[in-house]
């Protein structure tokens, strides 16, 4: 196994050149080593025991009073500390100083970093992302009357650091949130709720935000409020959350979810209450990209731990890396690891657009989050299956990672809506806002820069998508639905091959006589768009691919194979 996970991804540091300032760059790199080896040691040690050992819930204390406390293993503390405390993961897109930046550290900067830190462990990245997205829900709808909450949740201060979390799943009320029933009634200076959350992940959070039925305001999602409910009340006392139960997960099983009850609890309103739906949504939106993160993240982990392992094990006399039919199976996986990390990245960038007033940044980071959460996260379920059948029966056994793996992945499908909801709220964007046509464009005119046949064929491409999204729209309703997964991933992946393509071409590759970003391109636009036959030249170079290093450019170019035939280079 890997002592750094930074230096086992080739593609990280070229990908993070092309998006950072050179400055960003500077203070990164050396806290991306520093994480990485953290992360594949330390870090990758207190996670398999914090897995294997749940929080407990408390909800007595000895005389039989109600605490309702969650007791976490020492390596969950641990792993926190490092996360909220040492890199300030939840703290650096809020305030400036965190790791040493003048300002707020862009997004990219921040998921770079998680990524890495989630190869590790899953779990705690659900209370960071709900932490940073709080304080980022605060910060933009009432920052004034939240000033103490914004400062605790986004400190790194041991002492006066907060947690964040989101309850908004109802028994009745998952997917449908207009169907929530918690009832909040005002009080003149406060207002107290009463109702029950089913699933509350990061239970004992300081600081919850949570939807709520305010009378006279409507039904649906118009009769929502967003409200927050602190742990405990101004005067000290504990408020009024009950913890029904802890969930026993199938995976983050290092991370504390559970049934809560609202028994006229203590709460204040976010903003204004008719809003409340659209701000819950802008916490929801920024943790879908997480979970996207995290779907890479572990694709990463599953690709290093399958060449790792394949490296070392000798079958009918030759290690298992070089066996043709082991590389034809560990290609994609490598492949979508590294189109994972590309769209992560792309879409961290134009959060930071978008956060720093582009208008047209904001419509597209609208559609690409959802994009991302659909199309990464299933992948990854599909990555760490298979890397768990590489390393064979070890795979299967707990004492290996993979099984961590494969359970976390199936979760990020399920956070922030399933599979199914994230599609139809990619339709949504389609519907309201073209989001079709505003992809093809934007990848259009990025691949104008692109020099080469293989952008010309995927222009084709793109153009086809837009076609096709005109002609989704003018079917029935219920035929639009049906379509849009599908549709979805094709979108994804279109943008994914965009994006490397876009690397590959970029001048800093070209001059540093980088082909092996060449042929990671030209194979994936040919797993795209081809015959289905995995491309000979990128089997023969798998080690290239995997670690990095030099690639012929004559056989960077032949890996596209049958896509770039003369019919379609010309069209």
């Amino acid at each position: 196994m890997t002592g750094n996970f930074t230096h086992a991804d080739p593609a990280l540091r070229p990908m993070l050149d092309r998006v950072l300032a050179p400055e960003d760059r500077d203070r990164l790199f050396p806290l991306l080593d520093e994480l990485g080896a953290l992360a594949a040691g330390e870090l990758d040690r207190l996670a398999a025991v914090a897995d294997a050992n749940p929080p407990i819930l408390r909800q007595f204390d000895p005389s039989g009073e109600r605490i309702d406390e969650v007791d976490h293993h020492p390596a969950y503390h641990r792993m926190a500390e490092l996360a909220f405390e040492r890199y300030g993961l939840a703290a650096m897109s809020h305030r400036p100083g965190v790791l040493g930046w003048p300002a707020r550290v862009p997004h990219v900067v921040k998921y770079a970093l998680s990524y890495v830190f989630v190869q590790a462990e899953f779990g705690l990245a659900c209370p960071v992302s709900m932490t940073d997205s709080a304080a980022r829900v605060l910060r933009l709808f009432d920052p004034d009357r939240f000033a103490a909450e914004i400062a605790a949740l986004t400190s790194t201060d041991p002492a006066g650091r907060a947690t964040g979390a989101m309850f908004m799943t109802e028994r009745q009320a998952g997917t449908d949130v207009g169907r929530t029933e918690t009832e909040a009634t005002d009080h003149g200076g406060h207002w107290t709720l009463r109702g029950r959350k089913w699933f509350a992940s990061n239970v004992a959070a300081d600081l919850v935000l949570t939807l709520a039925r305010v009378p006279g305001q409507g039904q649906g999602t118009r009769g929502l409020g967003l409200f927050l409910v602190p742990r405990r009340r101004p005067d000290g006392t504990r408020n009024a959350v009950r913890i029904d139960r802890l969930k026993d997960k199938l995976g983050a099983r290092s991370m504390a979810s559970g049934e809560v009850t609202l028994e006229d609890a203590y709460a204040q309103p976010v903003g204004d209450p008719r809003n409340g739906f659209r701000q819950m949504a802008e916490m929801i939106n920024v943790s879908r990209l997480s979970n996207a993160m995290r779907a890479a993240a572990l694709m990463r982990r599953a690709v290093t731990e399958s060449v790792a392992h394949t490296r070392q094990r000798v079958v009918f006399g030759k290690a298992l890396f070089d066996q043709p039919l082991m590389r034809a199976t560990l290609l994609p996986l490598l492949l979508d690891a590294e189109a994972a990390l590309a769209m992560v990245l792309d879409a961290a960038a134009t959060l930071d657009r978008a956060d720093a007033g582009d208008a047209e940044a904001r419509r597209l980071v609208r559609v690409l989050t959802p994009l991302a959460k659909h199309t990464l996260c299933k992948r990854a379920r599909a990555v760490t299956g298979e890397a768990m059948e590489i390393r064979g029966g070890n795979g299967y056994i707990e004492d290996w990672v993979n099984p961590r793996l494969l359970r976390d992945a199936h979760l990020g499908s399920i956070w922030e809506g399933s599979s199914n909801v994230i599609a139809l709220d990619v339709l949504r964007c389609v519907r309201r806002d073209a989001a079709h046509e505003l992809l093809a464009d934007t990848y259009l005119a990025r691949l104008d820069a692109v020099p080469g046949p293989a952008a010309k064929v995927l222009a084709r491409h793109w153009r086809e998508l837009r076609e096709r999204g005109a002609r989704l729209l003018a079917r029935e309703a219920d035929a639009q639905e049906v379509a849009a997964p599908r549709y979805a991933d094709a979108l994804c992946r279109a943008v994914m091959a965009t994006l490397l393509l876009e690397h590959a071409g970029d001048h800093r590759s070209r001059l540093a006589g980088d082909h092996r970003s060449r042929l990671v391109a030209h194979a994936y636009l040919r797993g795209l768009l081809g015959d289905g036959e995995p491309a000979p030249e990128a089997l023969r170079h798998l080690g290239a691919l995997a670690d990095g290093g030099p690639v012929p450019a004559d056989d960077a170019q032949r890996a596209l194979g049958p896509v770039t035939n003369e019919e379609i280079v010309h069209a």
